[in-house]
């Protein structure tokens, strides 16, 4: 599958700086082996977008002169998957540590550029969060993001002087006694001037206990050279937090999906359970909305004002018109719903289905690449496929469309205020005009004329003296 992130663009970054070049490097070479997973990690789905697909539309969203993506472990699964135009892909074929990954992709930064660190697996970070640290590397600073937490084990630590100034970055496993006691960390995303970047990746050493070129060194080299260096914190802590397992996976899930359910609840839709919903894509509701528990929004889902959705619902690319109502346990798929309509409960809507106003569609229907007229009512039990359906048509219990014969589709033409009764199979391609009425148990293979009673069923018979089988004892 090919993940696009044109479509999940955000508002649009509007920089202070018209003239500012703003190259933004993606790590995202990391194997992954706590995922247990064949899988890259960076592609493993949070709300059925890959971690990295986030942090793209995020990049995006800042409206990056330039990404640069640097890849390794899975990196022909990672490009396959990634739909992105225009993206600098980067291959670290050794992980020799973030400040090496960032080396791979400096030779296509020019020095007039404001760079800023990104991470494939640390998904939610906001682009609000992220704006400030561009605006201090715009004014020839260092800009950090940092977070404050009880317990920072396995994080860098923020080291400060006594004015509170930062000097240095220490990574947990160096850290001495007194600087594992720092609560402040480094969260890794950063932004500075390209030129200085460069000169402080040259001087890197990988003397300590992984052996790697940390990033983080480059802190130190910026106070050596009087570097003003700048402290941002994000909105929320989340915002910062990587994915190394599946439990963290699952995590960063459910706050994803508390933010949408937030944020639609601020804007006057009813949540049931906040808990219980998941978007996958981008979903618009109207006021005085209500939805009910265990209902999945993937895709582009726009739903109008006053609509009622019930529980266990699977919406994907839709479009509800106002007060509509879907009942318990339907599945509506790539199709145009009408102001008014009644859906379900058990009810599928297919793709290329459009559902004028008014339209009832009942339990245990299915309706797949068809117009339903305003006012027209398919209540019970039937299929109806490859159908124009007019205006007022009522379609009894069990109907069917017979619309493939093996190798072609074809088309049932229904006219308005036709009556079907129930038990009908409409062999297409057939038309029922105007009007007509469908006698019970109809196989209709020629036209229905308008305003007339057709019907074709076998005669009703009697076999006197008839006996049922029974069976013989053994």
């Amino acid at each position: 599958m090919t993940y696009s992130v044109d479509r999940i663009e955000s508002t649009q970054f509007n920089q202070t700086d018209p003239d500012m070049n703003l190259h933004i490097i993606i790590l995202a070479a990391g194997q992954g082996t706590r995922m247990r997973s064949s899988l890259p990690k960076v592609l493993h789905p949070l709300a059925g977008r890959p971690l990295l697909g986030h942090v793209l539309a995020t990049a995006h969203a800042l409206q990056a002169n330039q990404v640069h993506l640097v890849y390794g472990h899975g990196g022909d699964q990672v490009r396959a998957a990634i739909d992105a135009p225009g993206i600098d892909w980067v291959e670290q074929a050794e992980q020799l540590g973030t400040g090496h990954a960032v080396m791979q992709a400096m030779p296509n930064v020019p020095d007039d550029a404001v760079v800023l660190i990104l991470y494939g697996d640390v998904p939610l970070i906001q682009k609000t969060t992220l704006e400030p640290l561009v605006a201090l590397a715009a004014d020839s600073k260092l800009g950090l993001l940092t977070a404050v937490v009880e317990d920072a084990t396995g994080y860098g630590r923020i080291c400060r002087n006594a004015e509170h100034q930062i000097t240095g970055i220490v990574e947990h496993k160096d850290a001495d006694e007194a600087q594992l006691q720092i609560r402040e960390f480094n969260t890794g995303f950063l932004a500075c001037p390209a030129n200085l970047l460069r000169g402080w990746l040259n001087n890197l050493s990988n003397d300590n206990s992984q052996g790697e070129y940390y990033l983080t060194d480059i802190v130190a080299q910026a106070r050596q050279d009087d570097v003003a260096i700048e402290a941002v914190m994000p909105g929320q802590l989340e915002e910062v937090l990587g994915v190394n397992n599946r439990q963290q996976l699952a995590q960063l899930e459910r706050v994803y999906q508390r933010w949408q359910a937030d944020a639609l609840m601020l804007s006057g839709v009813t949540l049931n359970d906040p808990a219980r919903l998941d978007v996958r894509g981008e979903l618009t509701v109207g006021q005085d909305t209500t939805i009910d528990v265990n209902c999945v929004f993937e895709g582009r889902v726009e739903i109008g004002a006053n609509v009622s959705i019930g529980p266990n619902c699977y919406v994907k690319n839709i479009k509800l018109g106002d007060g509509v109502t879907v009942l318990a346990n339907c599945v509506l798929e790539d199709a145009v719903i009408g102001d008014g309509a009644r859906i379900g409960p058990f009810a599928r809507i297919r793709p290329g289905t459009l559902l004028a106003a008014n339209t009832h569609v009942g339990n245990f229907v299915e309706i797949k690449k068809s117009t339903i007229g305003e006012g027209s009512k398919v209540n019970h039990l039937s299929y109806i496929g490859d159908t124009e359906m007019g205006k007022g048509v009522n379609i009894g219990a069990g109907t069917i469309t017979c619309n493939y014969d093996g190798a072609n589709k074809h088309k049932t033409i229904i006219g308005d205020n036709a009556f079907i009764g129930s038990d009908t199979q409409l062999v297409a391609p057939v038309e029922v005009m105007a009007g007509a009425t469908l006698g019970a148990g109809t196989t209709l293979t020629k036209t229905a004329p308008e305003g007339e009673l057709t019907l074709s069923r076998a005669k009703q018979i009697t076999i006197s003296g008839w006996k049922r089988p029974v069976k013989g004892k053994k």
